[in-house]
């Protein structure tokens, strides 16, 4: 019998950064922190994101067939807790934060240190998340960032010692 604490440790040690996942069908926006993201492909570049069924995101994203990860950076944390919970658009601004429409009509969030777009290939229904599979169309970066540009970016670590997922 697997230990229950183990398996939720040793789950909590991958590494995690934090994305907003954001898409707009029909008038309708999907913006939500997302954590389980990967590259899967160079060729062509494909990623994954695993997003909760029971989201608000995730009819929309579905709909839309494509969508935009925000890629946070360090010292946003209060952009992350935001978009934990479901957000209206208000303008030109969703949760409070200024986008513009990126080439796959997805939100692109101006304060982001970059931006990926894709459109969904395939949707993986198994379990509580679903794992969303996009190849790369588009991509942005606000600023280079100095040094490794897995640096930039703003880890789970940071949000406090409470904030965990996985396990």
């Amino acid at each position: 019998m697997m230990d229950a604490e183990a398996k939720k440790t040793a789950l909590r040690m991958i590494p995690y950064a934090m994305y907003v996942m954001t898409a707009e069908a029909g008038g309708e926006i999907a913006a939500a922190t997302v954590n389980w993201v990967t590259q899967t492909a160079f060729a062509p570049p494909l990623l994954v994101v695993g997003l909760k069924v029971d989201s608000n995101a995730y009819g929309t994203i579905k709909k839309a067939g494509c969508f935009a990860l925000n890629i946070l950076g360090r010292g946003q944390k209060a952009t992350a807790f935001t978009f934990f919970k479901p957000v209206k658009k208000e303008g030109e601004r969703i949760g409070g934060e200024p986008y513009r429409t990126g080439s796959t009509g997805a939100p692109i969030f101006d304060n982001a240190i970059a931006s990926i777009e894709c459109k969904i290939v395939e949707i993986v229904e198994r379990g509580d998340h679903h794992i969303v599979i996009g190849e790369v169309v588009d991509a942005n970066v606000e600023k280079d960032p100095e040094g490794r540009p897995d640096k930039a970016i703003l880890p789970m670590s940071e949000l406090g010692d409470n904030v965990f997922y996985g396990g």
